[in-house]
């Protein structure tokens, strides 16, 4: 193929890819009260699931301090479309975590015609793989990272005298970008991969590197989560595990001497 029926084949991935967003956003529209009051706007009351796990790990341990009582977080629209231009941002967001396998599919099939006979037959665990690792990370972002994040940043205060009126877009594309942000984090391992078949990456190369690595992770974990130190720890843990998984995913994807 030339280079212009390459663009031809990828912009036609794209449109499906967009299609499959599209629609997921659309159904993602029509359930608001699912979306907001009961995904991103849970994690800002005190019966989240998250906050009685802790609350019964504090109760284990002798921590009473470990239980969330109160969550000092009023949200503010000072906008007049404001909530409209919300609803229709996040739907899209939500639609692209909703369409994510459709969209790897048609990455895949993009892909897929530079690979071997049995690469291509592997399509399939590719996919699965992918999505686990993104709806993991998504999860992980969502149930740990995120009410975490809203419970510290929520109750410190500097001083009595000023009271927390947050910006409602402020609080919910927090949310949503660390939701997404995380998805796409755990997808660490299937970039080595990929990597490591063209031969850019070596599992050598990631030993040797590690600590730099972990350097980087580091600096991911601060640029993706709150400006909190303990929240930019409990994601370089998991991204770290999956960086000495890449190392042997590197080693397996590596192209055979013929």
């Amino acid at each position: 193929m030339t280079f212009l029926e390459h663009l031809g084949a990828l912009r036609k991935h794209l449109m499906r890819a967009s299609l499959a967003i599209i629609v997921a956003a659309g159904v993602a529209f029509a359930f608001r009260g699912i979306l907001f009051d009961e995904i991103l706007l849970a994690p800002k009351s005190p019966s989240f699931i998250t906050y009685q796990w802790l609350c019964m790990l504090g109760e284990e341990l002798g921590n009473a301090s470990m239980c969330v009582q109160e969550l000092k977080l009023d949200l503010l629209n000072s906008k007049m479309a404001g909530q409209f231009s919300l609803h229709i941002g996040l739907s899209l967001m939500a639609g692209l975590v909703l369409a994510i396998p459709f969209v790897l599919r048609e990455i895949w099939l993009f892909i897929a015609p530079g690979l071997t006979e049995g690469e291509r037959q592997k399509s399939v665990a590719f996919i699965g793989i992918s999505s686990m690792l993104f709806f993991a990370g998504a999860f992980f972002g969502y149930y740990i990272i995120t009410p975490l994040s809203v419970q510290f940043l929520a109750n410190y205060i500097v001083s009595d005298q000023i009271t927390n009126l947050i910006e409602m877009s402020s609080y919910l594309s927090t949310v949503a970008s660390i939701i997404l942000a995380c998805g796409i984090l755990f997808q660490l391992p299937i970039v080595v991969y990929f990597l490591s078949r063209l031969g850019i990456v070596t599992p050598q190369g990631m030993r040797t590197y590690r600590r730099h690595s972990w350097i980087g992770i580091l600096a991911l974990a601060a640029v993706i989560t709150p400006p909190d130190v303990f929240s930019q720890i409990i994601v370089t843990i998991p991204v770290a595990f999956l960086y000495e998984a890449s190392i042997l995913v590197s080693k397996l994807a590596q192209p055979k001497p013929l």
